[in-house]
């Protein structure tokens, strides 16, 4: 995998410039990776100058639900984009001799570039296998149903982090109810938002999201997680999130991804009979406390997975000292 290393906006401008771009649209610099979001053109060019000052580029990121790049026999293949994803690709303006990041069915990880076009499908040609960045844990967000478009809020800004599975709640207070009937277009909707927050945030992984679970079969679920964690407001301060996982951070290990739920309530909270039945229903679960603020439901339920991906050593807490 190519490695990134910090480099200055204005150095990105002046190679563009020195290059004979001057006027071309600015890269935007992220985490160290340039990503290019201009023209074919621009972007080609800018491609080639950045490898060749050893600057690298994040490329458009594409998730396919059944294709195995493994299996393709041929050097060349038409990749097997969902509509939506061909759409995408068009916007982009994607063009022969562009390369593209492809996660396949198979949760393989490469480079490809494109060669031509059938239609809107795209033929290409592996150029190389990328090392996808290993997850610090599985965090699985247990949301409870919230009014307006805040799930979608959530989702988006939560698969951007890194979180893995979502789990709509039907908790008793919940103000928005889902019945059987929109269960599956909501959820189709919102596994929607999930895949593109992924391929806009680069993340390698794509979170599962399930049909809203009522309390008896959310227990079900919750049980075979290593650990729970159960954000209230009425819990203690002294209810500390770092104490709740460190059962959890203690027996990790390598060859195992440790499997945690963050469990956020609705607009009125969870009620104390939802915290006890969800504490009784794992040895590992733990109410824990946000703080002394009181925090919207999409606001904890973007901060509390985020903190537990830090506890976990995700999100650059690797690189402390």
């Amino acid at each position: 995998m190519r490695k990134a290393f910090p480099v200055p906006c204005d150095l990105v401008h002046t190679v563009i410039r020195d290059g004979g771009f001057l006027g071309a649209e600015p890269f935007h610099l992220t985490s160290s990776v340039v990503s290019v979001k201009q023209s074919s053109c621009v972007r080609i060019c800018a491609e080639a100058v950045c490898s060749k000052i050893g600057i690298p580029v994040s490329l458009p990121q594409f998730f396919l639900d059944e294709q195995v790049l493994a299996d393709q026999a041929q050097e060349q293949f038409p990749l097997a984009l969902s509509r939506d994803d061909a759409k995408h690709a068009k916007v982009l303006r994607l063009g022969p001799g562009e390369h593209i990041a492809v996660v396949d069915a198979a949760q393989d990880y490469f480079e490809c570039e494109i060669k031509s076009f059938e239609g809107s499908m795209p033929i290409v040609a592996i150029s190389g296998h990328l090392d996808a960045k290993p997850l610090a844990a599985h965090i699985c967000l247990v949301q409870g149903l919230a009014k307006g478009d805040k799930m979608e809020t959530v989702i988006r800004h939560a698969t951007e982090l890194g979180i893995s599975e979502f789990i709509p709640f039907a908790a008793s207070r919940s103000i928005m109810r889902v019945d059987e009937k929109k269960a599956a277009s909501k959820t189709e909707r919102w596994q929607a938002i999930a895949k593109s927050a992924a391929m806009q945030s680069g993340q390698t992984h794509l979170a599962h999201v399930h049909q809203p679970m009522k309390l008896a079969q959310l227990k079900q679920t919750l049980s075979a997680f290593d650990a729970v964690v159960v954000c209230w407001e009425e819990a203690p301060g002294t209810a500390l999130l770092r104490d709740a996982l460190r059962p959890v951070v203690c027996n990790a290990s390598a060859d195992r991804l440790v499997q945690i739920a963050v469990v956020v309530g609705p607009e009125g909270g969870l009620t104390q009979e939802e915290v006890d039945a969800i504490i009784a229903c794992n040895a590992n679960a733990r109410m824990v406390s946000l703080g002394s603020s009181i925090l919207r439901t999409e606001t904890a339920g973007i901060v509390a997975p985020a903190l537990v991906l830090y506890e976990m050593g995700g999100l650059g807490a690797g690189e402390r000292a």
